[in-house]
C-alpha cells in the first residue's frame, strides 16, 4: 500500500543514533533474549515483529505478516515506512546496516523517528542478526527495493537497490543459528497466541500468519480486531458467566501518553489482569497497574457508600475483595518507557500511576452511574468476596496454626525426608496408599518425602478458600509445603524445592493430575512460576527377554525395544496373546517361528533353550501400585535415571482459559473441546 511521502521526511539517517557495538550478543545471548532454549528462539520473532508494531503505533503500518518457511527460515514483513537506507554520517555505512549491526542503534533514541515504541533499548533487530546464521533485509522505500544479506551478523555486501518497489515497508528473513540455540523447532500455537495478542492491542491492524514448513500441514491465520482490548476481554470471557454484560472501556490521551483500559467481572473467584506498556506485556505489572488497582478499590467503595450499599458500620471493601472474578486489561503508550531489565517485565514510569488512576477512575465512576444494574451486580460480587474472605480467615486461623506450618505438626500420612535443606529436598505427591507404600519403601529417605493422596482432591476451580481448607487432602498438602496459601503464601518457607506429582498413567491419574495442577496454578502460583513443579513419568511397560529387563514409556518405545530384543512389531501383533486382565503379553521372536516349523515330537535341547531365551514378556502397568519398591525407584524416582517434566506457564492468560474450560462450571466449551479433539486420541484407557 502506498504511503504519504510527506510522513517519511522526519525519519531518515539522521534519526539513527549509535551507542555501542554488537559482539557481546553472541558471547552472552541470554542477557538479550532471556535464554537460548525455545523461549529465546521465539524471542527472535517477537523482536522483529515489535519493530513493525512500532510502525503501526506510529500510524504508518497497517499490515504485518509472519511466515514459517522451509529450512527453518522466518519471514516477517510490514507495510510501514521502510528502514532508512541512506548513508549514516557517524558509521559511514547505510542506516540499514547501522540498525542491523550496531547495538542501541535505531530511531528510538531521540529525534522524531518514533513518538512511542516498544523497543526501548533498540537492540531488537541487531540481536536477531547477531544470533542468525543468515539474515536478509529488504526495504521498499522511495520507489526502490533495497536488499542486504548477512551471515552471523556480518554484512556480505553493502545495501543495494535491486529493482522498483510498490509501496513501502520492510521484510526481514532470518534463520536462527543452530550453534547458539538448543531448540530450533518453532511452536505454531505460541506464535499464534502472541500475534493474536498484538492484534488486540493495536486496534485496526491486520496480522497474517502462515505455516509453510516441510513436514507440517499448510496453515494460515489472519487477525484483525476493531474493538481492540475490548474484543480481548470478550475473548477471555467467551466460556465464562459474566456479571456486567456491558464491558467497561476507556481510551484517552493525557500529556502525550495514551491510557486504554477495559474490564468485566465474571462469577468465578480468580483475577486475570494483564498490563501492557507500548504493547509489551509486563507480567510483573508496574506503575500503570498500581494506578489501576488504587482507582478500582476507591471508586467501588465510594459508589457503594454513596448508594448506601455499604452501611456505616461495615468495613470498606479491600483490594482482594474487588479483584475477585475480575478480568481487566491495562494498555498504556508513552514516549519514554522505563522498564526493569531487557525483558521489560515491569514498568517504572512514576507519572503513569497518576495518569491511569485519573483517567480510569473518572471513567469507571461514570460507567457505574450510567449502568446501575451492572454496578449493583459488581458490588454484589465484591460483597460476597468480602464475606468469603472473613470465613477463610477464620478457617485459616483454625487449621493453619503457626506450629503446623513450621513443621511441628506435620500430617501423619507424610513420610518426611531427613534433610532439612529445602534446596536438596523433593516431595512426591502420590496417588493412593498402595503406590504411596511402594514409594515410601523405594525412596531415598535423605531427600525424598512422600505424601499419598486418598482419592481425588476437591476441584478448587469451583471452591473458595474456606471450603478448600476444610478438605483434608488439601489441608495436608498446605501444611506439608509449609508456605501457607494465597495472599499469605511465603516462598521462603517452602520445605521442598521440587514438588513432583506422581499419578497412574490412566484416565483417573490424568484427572487427579489436572486437579492438582489447578490447585497449584490458582493458589500456589509462585511455585509454578519459580520452576518448582514437576510431573513424574512412570513407564507404561516392562519388557523381559531372558535376563534382560527394559522399560518403555510409550507405545513407540515399546515397539522399538521389541525390535532391539529380536522380535518384530508385526509378529507381536500376530502371535501375541493378551490375558483377560490385559496386563501381560508374550511376544515370540523369529527363532520360535523357526522351531515351530520343525516336525512335531522332535526334541532338540539346544532349540528348547533357544525358545526360552527368545520369548519376550511384556507387562502393562495399570498403576504405580503394581510396581514393587525397587522398580518404582529404578524407573520413576532415581534422579540418575528417571524422567520428570517441569511445569511452566509461559502465557498466564492462556493457562487461565484452559483451566477454566477443563475445570469450570460451563459444560458447553468442555464438551466442544472433547468433540473437537476426540479423533486425535489413539489409545483411550477406560
Amino acid at each position: 500500500m502506498a504511503k504519504d511521502t510527506k510522513k517519511t521526511s522526519n525519519y531518515g539517517a539522521e534519526q539513527i543514533t549509535v551507542l555501542e557495538g554488537l559482539d557481546p550478543v553472541r558471547k552472552r545471548p541470554g542477557m538479550y533474549i532471556g535464554s537460548t532454549s525455545a523461549a529465546g528462539l521465539h524471542h527472535l520473532i517477537w523482536e522483529v515483529v515489535d519493530n513493525s508494531i512500532d510502525e503501526a503505533m506510529a500510524g504508518y503500518a497497517t499490515e504485518i505478516s509472519v511466515a514459517l518457511l522451509p529450512g527453518g527460515l522466518i519471514e516477517e514483513a510490514d507495510n510501514g515506512r521502510g528502514i532508512p537506507v541512506e548513508k549514516h554520517k557517524v558509521t559511514g555505512v547505510s542506516a540499514l546496516e547501522t540498525v542491523l549491526t550496531k547495538l542501541h542503534a535505531g530511531g528510538k533514541f531521540g529525534g522524531e523517528g518514533y513518538k512511542v515504541s516498544g523497543g526501548l533499548h533498540g537492540v531488537g533487530v541487531s540481536v536477531v542478526n547477531a544470533l542468525s546464521e543468515y539474515l536478509k533485509a529488504e526495504v521498499r522505500r522511495d520507489g526502490k527495493t533495497w536488499m542486504q544479506e548477512y551471515k552471523i551478523g556480518k554484512p556480505l555486501k553493502p545495501a543495494r537497490p535491486i529493482g522498483p518497489a510498490k509501496g513501502t515497508g520492510t521484510t526481514i528473513t532470518f534463520k536462527a543459528d543452530k550453534t547458539i540455540f538448543t531448540e530450533l523447532e518453532y511452536s505454531w500455537g505460541k506464535i499464534l497466541d502472541r500475534l493474536r495478542q498484538q492484534a488486540y492491542l493495536t486496534k485496526g491492524i491486520t496480522i497474517k500468519v502462515l505455516d509453510q514448513r516441510e513436514g507440517h500441514r499448510a496453515k494460515k491465520y489472519k487477525f484483525h480486531f476493531e474493538g481492540g482490548i475490548k474484543s480481548y476481554i470478550k475473548s477471555l470471557h467467551r466460556s465464562k458467566a459474566v456479571k456486567n454484560e456491558t464491558i467497561f472501556y476507556v481510551d484517552k490521551d493525557i500529556n502525550n501518553c495514551k491510557v486504554e483500559v477495559s474490564l468485566q467481572y465474571n462469577d468465578e473467584y480468580n483475577e486475570t489482569v494483564l498490563s501492557f506498556a507500548n504493547n509489551i506485556h509486563n507480567p510483573e505489572g508496574g506503575t500503570h497497574l498500581v494506578g489501576f488497582r488504587s482507582a478500582l478499590t476507591r471508586v467501588l467503595n465510594n459508589y457503594a457508600r454513596n448508594k448506601n450499599i455499604l452501611k456505616e458500620k461495615q468495613d470498606n471493601l479491600t483490594g482482594d475483595d474487588v479483584r475477585e472474578g475480575l478480568t481487566a486489561i491495562i494498555s498504556v503508550k508513552l514516549p519514554e518507557p522505563q522498564f526493569e531489565g531487557q525483558t521489560k517485565g515491569k514498568l517504572g514510569n512514576a507519572e503513569m500511576k497518576g495518569y491511569v488512576e485519573t483517567i480510569f477512575g473518572e471513567s469507571f465512576n461514570t460507567f457505574l452511574e450510567e449502568h446501575p444494574k451492572e454496578a449493583e451486580a459488581i458490588i454484589g460480587k465484591c460483597l460476597l468476596s468480602a464475606q468469603a474472605r472473613l470465613a477463610a480467615r477464620t478457617a485459616r486461623a483454625t487449621i493453619l496454626r503457626k506450629g503446623a506450618l513450621e513443621g511441628m505438626t506435620l500430617p501423619g500420612k507424610l513420610a518426611d525426608c531427613s534433610s532439612r535443606h529445602p534446596e536438596e529436598c523433593e516431595l512426591y505427591i502420590v496417588e493412593g496408599d498402595s503406590a504411596g507404600g511402594s514409594a515410601k519403601q523405594g525412596r531415598n529417605r535423605k531427600f525424598q518425602a512422600i505424601l499419598p493422596l486418598r482419592g481425588k482432591i476437591l476441584n478448587v476451580e469451583r471452591a473458595r478458600l474456606d471450603k478448600m481448607l476444610a478438605n483434608n487432602e488439601i489441608k495436608n498438602l498446605v501444611i506439608a509445603l509449609g508456605t501457607n496459601i494465597d495472599d499469605q503464601f511465603d516462598l521462603e518457607k517452602l520445605r521442598y524445592h521440587r514438588i513432583i506429582i506422581m499419578t497412574d498413567a490412566d484416565v483417573d491419574g490424568a484427572h487427579i493430575r489436572t486437579l492438582l495442577l489447578t490447585l497449584f496454578f490458582r493458589h500456589f502460583n509462585p511455585l509454578v512460576a519459580g520452576g518448582h513443579m514437576y510431573i513424574a513419568q512412570p513407564p507404561l511397560y516392562q519388557l523381559k527377554k531372558g535376563a534382560a529387563v527394559r522399560y518403555a514409556y510409550s507405545d513407540e518405545e515399546k515397539e522399538r525395544i521389541i525390535a532391539e530384543l529380536g522380535g518384530s512389531v508385526e509378529e507381536a501383533a500376530e502371535v501375541g496373546e493378551e490375558t483377560d486382565e490385559g496386563e501381560s503379553l508374550s511376544v515370540e521372536t523369529p527363532e520360535i517361528e523357526e522351531n515351530k516349523n520343525k516336525k512335531k515330537g522332535q526334541k532338540d535341547p539346544e532349540s528348547e533353550d533357544k525358545k526360552k531365551t527368545a520369548k519376550i514378556t511384556i507387562q502393562r502397568y495399570k498403576g504405580l501400585g503394581e510396581m514393587n519398591p525397587e522398580q518404582l525407584w529404578e524407573t520413576t524416582m532415581d534422579p540418575e535415571r528417571r524422567i520428570v517434566k517441569q511445569v511452566t506457564v509461559e502465557d498466564a492468560a492462556k493457562a487461565d482459559q484452559i483451566f477454566d474450560m477443563l475445570m469450570g462450571d460451563n459444560v458447553a466449551p468442555r464438551k466442544n473441546f472433547i468433540q473437537t479433539h476426540a479423533k486425535k486420541v489413539e489409545n483411550l484407557d477406560i
